[in-house]
């Protein structure tokens, strides 16, 4: 059938998985780090603050997902969100916090998140210069689009040691989402 409505799907990055380091797998544990948040105090004053490898994961399940960049088409209309409305579904299968990483600074992730309304639900942090993602492999270059950024994956942890990882091909979107790591768990 002819659908003139149809369109093919956009592809706005063009990947190229980055080689330098091993890619972390299950069984490893998650290396130091110190991510950026934004914090806004009372008066609704903010200030850019650190959190740690250690302040998120350390004696606590965590899921992680990473997604190339906040506000991109498929973050914003289905990574982000479904984790968001499922956080009571994963709190029932004792995940203590839910993580969402991507390489943009403190303050895009701050307000995507608060219009998303994830405050509360899933942390936000920002690596901002891809270290983190670069330390454990799951980075790649996006070229002009925007540089280096992170993959796009989930991954459980017990106390800072992985015990599920989903990366997802490029232009794919079905094993980090919500729903793929709750049938996991």
């Amino acid at each position: 059938t002819n659908n003139k409505h149809h369109h093919p799907p956009i592809h706005l990055i063009t990947t190229t998985k980055m080689a330098e380091t091993k890619q972390l797998g299950v069984g490893d544990k998650l290396p130091e780090h110190s991510f950026q948040v934004l914090k806004e105090d009372a008066e609704g004053k903010q200030s850019v603050a650190q959190v740690s490898v250690a302040d998120l994961f350390s004696g606590k399940k965590v899921v992680l997902f990473a997604l190339p960049g906040a506000y991109t088409p498929t973050c914003s209309a289905r990574h982000l969100p479904g984790y968001v409305d499922d956080v009571e579904k994963f709190r029932a299968k004792g995940v203590d916090t839910i993580v969402c990483l991507s390489v943009n600074d403190a303050f895009v992730m701050y307000h995507w998140g608060k219009e998303h309304k994830a405050d509360g639900k899933v942390v936000l942090v920002a690596d901002g210069d891809a270290a983190f993602s670069n330390k454990i492999g799951l980075s790649s270059d996006t070229g002009a689009f925007g540089g280096i950024r992170s993959q796009r994956y989930a991954l459980v942890a017990d106390d800072g040691v992985v015990t599920h990882l989903a990366v997802e091909e490029p232009h794919k979107f079905e094993v980090s989402s919500s729903d793929s790591i709750l049938e996991h768990l």
